[in-house]
């Protein structure tokens, strides 16, 4: 989300370690956001697309489904490896490979779109923003987003934080204002907004899935050891119990930015 360190004091953020609950609880964006990029031009047959810091293929794969040419990298190697098996039983056509935002490896100018999803704040910005121009075709783009619940207006996801920072007081992405900027500050000097939107959906959540979403988050899975995650787990699943009925709604807010370099002239997109 924007304006989130990309380390908890100190904690290392491991990705990897969430793999297994990340690849089955974490969900992708709605039908909504996808719908949105289309008539922006994102996500169109034939794209070359490259999804940077992919995970596991949450956008990726979605893409790749809507006729895209994907390659989707990550750092971590069990990420990939979910997004490879994931795909394959999707019956979906997307490229994964361990690989740096920094350094690709792929040739310049080979894709006309590249996506960050939740990934963008953890990328060294002197090193990615020149390899982004390198990769990007000419007329193509770069498109950050971000799809976060909103603790300040949902009173599960308040609570269910309130339980994160007992068992992770280091946690800093808690109590989201939800702000979006117009404009990120890391982008002015080499990119111009194209276009942005965001807008607020209720995601649907059994306790177990949400149980599991939480599991698959920076503050819990990706820092806290295996022993420490199963006592937050037990609590989350009583503190569910008391509060929520089997199945409920998470208010999420989902946000995008679609960027172009300042080299290319275009005029604003209303979308």
């Amino acid at each position: 989300m924007h304006g989130l360190p990309n380390h908890d004091k100190g904690r290392q953020i491991d990705w990897g370690k969430t793999s297994a609950d990340y690849a089955v609880y974490r969900p992708g964006y709605p039908a909504s956001f996808f719908q949105r990029l289309a008539r922006l031009a994102v996500g169109l047959p034939g794209q070359r697309i490259l999804d940077l810091g992919t995970g596991t293929g949450v956008l990726a794969r979605v893409f790749a489904a809507q006729g895209c040419r994907v390659m989707g990298t990550d750092i971590a190697e069990n990420q990939i490896a979910e997004a490879r098996r994931l795909a394959a039983e999707q019956g979906v056509t997307a490229e994964f490979m361990v690989a740096p935002a920094e350094d690709t490896g792929l040739p310049d100018t080979s894709r006309d779109v590249i996506s960050a999803s939740q990934s963008w704040l953890y990328f060294d910005k002197n090193l990615v923003i020149p390899e982004v121009l390198r990769v990007l075709a000419p007329g193509g783009c770069l498109m950050t987003c971000h799809f976060c619940w909103l603790p300040r207006q949902d009173e599960v996801a308040r609570r269910t934080e309130e339980l994160v920072l007992k068992f992770n007081p280091n946690w800093s992405a808690g109590n989201w204002s939800g702000d979006i900027p117009p404009q990120p500050e890391w982008s002015r000097e080499r990119f111009r907004v194209r276009t942005m939107f965001y807008y607020d959906e209720p995601i649907p959540f059994a306790r177990e899935t949400w149980r599991g979403r939480i599991r698959a988050c920076r503050g819990v899975g990706a820092t806290l050891s295996a022993g420490v995650v199963e006592q937050f787990d037990s609590e989350h699943a009583r503190m569910l119990e008391q509060t929520v009925s089997e199945t409920f709604t998470v208010l999420h807010r989902i946000d995008c930015h679609i960027f172009e370099p300042v080299e290319t002239r275009s005029h604003l997109i209303n979308v």
